[in-house]
């Protein structure tokens, strides 16, 4: 059975970037399970299994399609119980709901305004128009504009982690001694601005920072396989 996984790319094909598509990157590694990535641009993504989505991460695990990161976990902890929980129990899906509202609300839109231009600058020529075109059309600003806010919102940015900073006081993952779905679920956020745009927005010793590192050398340094912008 073949196990393919879907991902955002730029123009190199290598540099998959999506926080979604690399939450569900680690959810796969820490079942253990084994998968052919598939990567496209933003414009081809309408075309995947005959228009089955208009988002990536898309898993076919076999005859069944998945969609939504989260969904995809889901999946994978009812579709193979014996490999280890990516939520340890109906609280830890609780939480990770909890975890990525929080997230998407406060650190998405944050990297966004830090990424933009960086994104636009990794695609090829037909995604950058529509990078460029959606984009503005959805924020009501042009790229550079966005990108001149985001300056801002680096300085900013390590106090928006103060919630995960405190938690890391007593425990080493936000599932514990262990990571969960909701760890890969900020991994995913950070991940995306560490692919894109390098931008420095922690300390080396941060707590966070040190989280973050150990998240890297999760499952045989799987997220370590695409290289720092």
């Amino acid at each position: 059975m073949t196990r393919l996984l879907y991902a955002l790319a730029g123009a190199d094909k290598a540099r998959q970037f999506s926080p979604h598509v690399w939450k569900t990157v680690m959810s796969l590694a820490h079942k253990g399970l084994d998968y052919q990535t598939v990567c496209v641009g933003f414009t081809e993504i309408p075309a995947i299994e005959n228009g089955a989505t208009a988002t990536v991460p898309l898993l076919r695990d076999g005859d069944r399609l998945v969609r939504d990161s989260f969904d995809i976990a889901l999946y994978l902890d009812e579709a193979y119980p014996d490999r280890p929980t990516l939520f340890g129990g109906e609280g830890g899906k609780a939480m990770a709901r909890f975890i990525e509202a929080w997230s998407q609300s406060t650190l998405h839109m944050a990297i966004t305004r830090i990424a933009i231009l960086d994104i636009h600058n990794l695609l090829g020529p037909v995604d950058r128009d529509y990078f460029r075109r959606s984009r503005e059309g959805r924020l009501g600003a042009s790229l550079e504009d966005i990108a001149a806010a985001g300056k801002q919102e680096i300085e900013g940015f390590a106090r928006k982690l103060q919630p995960l900073r405190n938690m890391l006081k007593v425990q080493p993952f936000i599932g514990g001694d262990g990571p969960l779905f909701a760890d890969y679920i900020v991994f995913g956020a950070l991940q995306w601005l560490r692919t894109t745009s390098g931008a420095n927005v922690l300390e080396a010793e941060d707590p966070v920072a040190l989280w973050f590192e150990r998240c890297l050398d999760l499952h045989g340094s799987a997220g370590r396989r695409v290289t720092a912008a």
